[in-house]
């Protein structure tokens, strides 16, 4: 399950990282901490304090618990090549994170409940699966019984456009994973290094 169920514009200000657009104007407004002391604190972290708020932004921008974290950090690590940009590309291709990056949804949190309830199926077979990792060719498509959805076909209808390792089809409401996107390609600006490093400790 997400372990951000409570309000997001308090984790949103204490992470100065905003993942949705409502949230971004509260930062625009208060970009500092919550609570008393919110506007006080110091500004130098530790090196571990600095490591431990990356993972914690990256684990908001993709809505995932810290187990999912752990698990595809050490999927990330297992295999060949830098450990950051495997786990960029892991996150990348889960399944709700590419309902997102497609236009489907308007926000991460939204994209986890749509597939959860449904609504999407991949290469033809429907997943409940958010964490579902897509693979490089393989399509997502809204079911038939959703393309009614009206929240769906707004945020299809109002989405910017999407990276280039994605190919959307709006008429049929449908998106392809063309191919494995590299880091440079996914539009999430984090040091994914701190947090390699902080698992790596």
């Amino acid at each position: 399950m997400s372990s951000f169920r409570g309000p997001k514009a308090k984790v949103a200000r204490a992470l100065s990282l905003a993942p949705t657009q409502k949230t971004q104007k509260i930062l625009d407004r208060r970009n500092f901490p919550p609570g008393q002391h919110g506007l006080g604190r110091k500004k130098s972290a530790s090196v571990y304090k600095q490591q431990l708020v990356e993972k914690q932004r990256l684990r908001f921008t993709y809505n995932i618990s810290e187990a999912q974290m752990e698990k595809t950090y050490n999927e990330a690590n297992r295999r060949s090549g830098s450990s950051g940009d495997n786990l960029m590309m892991l996150l990348e291709t889960r399944l709700d994170a590419l309902i997102y990056r497609m236009g489907f949804a308007r926000t991460i949190f939204a994209a986890r409940q749509y597939v959860a309830h449904g609504h999407f199926a991949v290469n033809g077979a429907r997943s409940f699966s958010p964490s579902r990792q897509v693979k490089a060719g393989e399509v997502i498509t809204l079911r038939e019984r959703s393309k009614n959805h009206v929240q769906i076909n707004e945020s299809l209808e109002n989405a910017p456009e999407a990276p280039e390792y994605l190919s959307i089809d709006k008429k049929k409401m449908e998106g392809t994973l063309v191919s494995l996107p590299l880091r440079e390609q996914i539009p999430v600006k984090l040091i994914e290094q701190l947090v390699v490093e902080f698992y790596s400790r």
